[in-house]
């Protein structure tokens, strides 16, 4: 990743504060085993600014500090979130087709969002529901986050990264 300058701390502060700011705005959507967190929109942007990896983690942990699951979705849910980030911004590095990368890089936000966060409202929390199997309801965990998380990364996080490229030229 490139040296940090004033510009580019600036950035990731604001990226930060936006992440934050976006799932305190839903917070009573953003959480729990049925997820619709309009800020995973950001995690497209590792694709075009690499502070943003940092910045969406940072942003993340002060987020998941209202989640009901409290110290497993700052741990494991920020992880989560960084290492979606990095696989992001590695996929930005690497390929050079605009619709590649974009289809790729939203795909790692939602590949690790739907194996982790799960994991975490079912197995560490024991969020079950109803008296269902272990395995049902990470599996319908699973799904609804994929669901959700799919069409706020590419629904609103593709027209954002498109947006912006339009205003960098």
């Amino acid at each position: 990743m490139k040296k940090f300058n004033t510009v580019r701390l600036c950035r990731a502060g604001a990226i930060a504060g936006l992440y934050t700011t976006l799932n305190y705005a839903f917070a009573p959507v953003a959480f729990g085993a049925f997820q619709i967190r309009p800020a995973e929109a950001l995690c497209i942007l590792p694709l075009i600014f690499p502070e943003s990896v940092w910045a969406l983690f940072v942003g993340c942990i002060l987020s998941n500090l209202l989640s009901p699951f409290l110290l497993y979705d700052v741990v494991f849910g920020s992880l989560a979130t960084l290492l979606a980030s990095f696989c992001t911004y590695l996929i930005g590095k690497k390929i050079s087709k605009k619709w590649l990368k974009l289809l790729l890089g939203g795909f790692s936000p939602v590949l690790f969002n739907t194996l982790i966060i799960p994991y975490v409202i079912v197995f560490l929390c024991g969020d079950l529901g109803s008296s269902t199997t272990l395995f049902t309801a990470y599996l319908y965990s699973a799904f609804s986050i994929f669901i959700t998380e799919t069409a706020c990364v590419y629904g609103l996080g593709v027209p954002l990264y498109l947006t912006i490229e339009k205003l960098k030229k």
